[in-house]
């Protein structure tokens, strides 16, 4: 009541907070643990707002799968009046955007409901089907398992298994292990991962499929939601019209379904995918390692790059090279002597085996391609229309993750869908389905970014102090980044145990997230992002952790804009104030 303990009390109050900030400051720490606190606040909050949605009347006008010549001969009096109850003489007509790994997963499961009608188009010719290695996770095998025996016993003859060996992460320079990551034990009763080829899993499924469902050569390009909000137009490359009840976009990282819904471009500005600042060499050769049937996965770290050789079965392996270049070095980095030698060059002075398996590559055998991702969004439908796939949470190859993600996608799709029993629930379903996918697959978006940022920005060769014969200390690489790297060696084990223990828990996708799991993961990351805050550029980490995404997803708040007010503190006010006005808006 006293206005000199009060001015004292505004005084002190003012002196701590300008104290901490400073502290923040000093630590470089504006991604810091109060950033995971208000991620989790985040996603508490966007578990008990949830998904609101509205039903229609009892008579619907739909289509069967129709297909006219033109856009022009296209018109309301080519839809045949049906009733809105599915059944197997009226059923529900699916349409599937792309040809992939989780249309053809969607496609099979949903062709045995005798009450669907499917039909998959794929832009590319049945021939130019993607090749080279896919890694499934025990969670994207649970999810095969569950979903169709068969077509899980014909992986499992063909899968070489890389959760039952030694995996982990080796020092490039000196070959000696760094950490190793059990695979085996976070699996708990289901299947340990494993590699085999893309063309063979594409084809497992493509056998099981009923001849016609899949046609090649002819995208979809955009798509109409008809006048009265019945009933999706899918418009493909020729000028066709497809006429369905529901649509599927799982046409790629460059999807025409993204760009028709949220009304952006395929690709380039604008379209929400952007490049991540990295490039990556890939090669595929029969090579007799050392440690083969012994070793599944090695990742060799080193400054600003990595090397990863992984034993894909048949005395095969493959291998890429992750490092950061500019957009399009592909094509404006000279090579004058071939790709192989200069990987070679970039990599002297590394493992003997990293250069042998290099040299061991037949140079036409040798790819590279520029990586993009996208930050997460909440926009995963459009009436009877939704996202699968790299067309909605494109993320980075570092934990192998892209097809598992979309086979996750594919399980839930199929679950809401096959319990559809009227055209007018379609679009609640298709809500449904997004809620439960939207944040497990953010997180794991950010994962995947978080690894590639702290492995290419963070890691360097370890540290090491050792005596010499004639008893005096070498100090090796004792820079900042190799003691940073050498301080976080004992951390590593627990994170990846935390981090492969979520990936391969929550793989039914029952809940939003599970908040068990995804504390451990902040907690320990946040340890980890504190230890590299001196030497990783702490915007990109935050980016890579996924956060800003996660935050944003149903309050549409600019977070990213938040933090970057300040170049020295920032000031949580902002975004505290954000929030209220998101939840509060009538400042009621």
């Amino acid at each position: 009541k006293k206005p000199v303990k009060r001015k004292t009390a505004l005084i002190t109050l003012s002196l701590s907070y300008n104290l901490t900030n400073l502290t923040l400051y000093l630590l470089k720490m504006r991604v810091n643990c109060l950033h995971v606190a208000i991620a989790l606040i985040a996603l508490l909050v966007r578990r008990s707002v949830g998904f609101s949605s509205t039903t229609r009347g009892d008579t619907f006008r739909s289509s069967y799968i129709e297909i006219s010549a033109t856009a022009a001969n296209d018109d309301r009096a080519s839809y045949i009046d049906n009733d809105a109850t599915i059944s197997e003489d009226n059923p529900l007509r699916v349409i599937i955007a792309g040809g992939g790994i989780g249309s053809l997963v969607v496609a099979n499961s949903l062709c045995i409901n005798p009450k669907m009608s499917i039909q998959v188009l794929e832009k590319t010719d049945q021939s130019k089907r993607l090749a080279g290695p896919i890694q499934l996770g025990s969670n994207a095998l649970a999810v095969i398992q569950e979903m169709d025996s068969s077509i899980f016993k014909n992986i499992t003859s063909s899968i070489t298994s890389i959760g039952d060996k030694v995996n982990g992460i080796k020092s490039g320079i000196t070959d000696d292990w760094y950490s190793q990551f059990d695979l085996a034990s976070p699996c708990g009763d289901i299947p340990y991962s494993g590699v085999m080829e893309r063309q063979t899993l594409q084809q497992i499924y493509f056998d099981a499929l009923p001849q016609g469902v899949v046609e090649y050569g002819d995208a979809v390009v955009s798509y109409e939601i008809n006048s009265d909000g019945y009933g999706v137009r899918a418009i493909t490359e020729s000028g066709r019209i497809v006429h369905g009840d529901c649509l599927i976009g799982a046409d790629g990282i460059w999807s025409s379904i993204r760009s028709t819904m949220r009304d952006e471009p395929v690709r380039g500005e604008g379209s929400g995918c952007t490049y991540s600042g990295y490039t990556v060499f890939d090669g595929e050769l029969a090579y007799d390692s050392i440690d083969n049937g012994e070793v599944g996965y090695k990742v060799y770290i080193g400054p600003k790059q990595y090397f990863v050789a992984c034993d894909i079965g048949n005395g095969k392996y493959h291998w890429y090279a992750f490092m950061a270049k500019p957009e399009g070095s592909s094509i404006e980095e000279d090579k004058p002597n071939g790709t192989s030698v200069y990987l070679q060059n970039i990599f002297e002075g590394w493992a003997h085996d990293i250069i042998d398996i290099i040299q061991s590559t037949v140079e036409k055998d040798i790819g590279q391609r520029d990586l993009y991702d996208q930050a997460p969004s909440k926009k995963w439908t459009d009436g009877n229309v939704a996202l699968l796939g790299d067309s909605v949470h494109t993320m980075m190859p570092s934990l192998c993750q892209g097809g598992c993600q979309a086979i996750e996608d594919a399980h839930v799709l199929v679950e809401e869908l096959n319990s559809v029993s009227s055209r007018d629930e379609i679009e609640i379903k298709l809500r449904t389905y997004a809620r439960r996918r939207v944040v497990r697959s953010a997180v794991v978006q950010g994962l995947s970014r978080f690894a590639s940022d702290i492995i290419i920005r963070g890691f360097d060769t370890p540290a090491k102090i050792r005596k010499i014969e004639d008893g005096t200390i070498k100090f090796e690489n004792c820079n900042y980044a190799g003691v940073v790297t050498k301080l976080l060696q004992p951390i590593l084990p627990l994170f990846f145990g935390i981090q492969f223990t979520f990936l391969f828990s929550g793989w039914r996708n029952n809940s939003a997230l599970d908040l068990n799991s995804a504390l451990r993961l902040l907690l320990v990351g946040g340890a980890i992002l504190l230890i590299c805050s001196g030497i990783v550029e702490e915007s990109a980490l935050f980016a890579g952790l996924g956060f800003e995404g996660l935050l944003g997803l149903d309050l549409d708040i600019n977070i990213g804009s938040v933090f970057k007010t300040s170049n020295d503190v920032f000031d949580i006010s902002d975004i505290v104030d954000a929030f209220v006005h998101k939840l509060v808006p009538n400042e009621s």
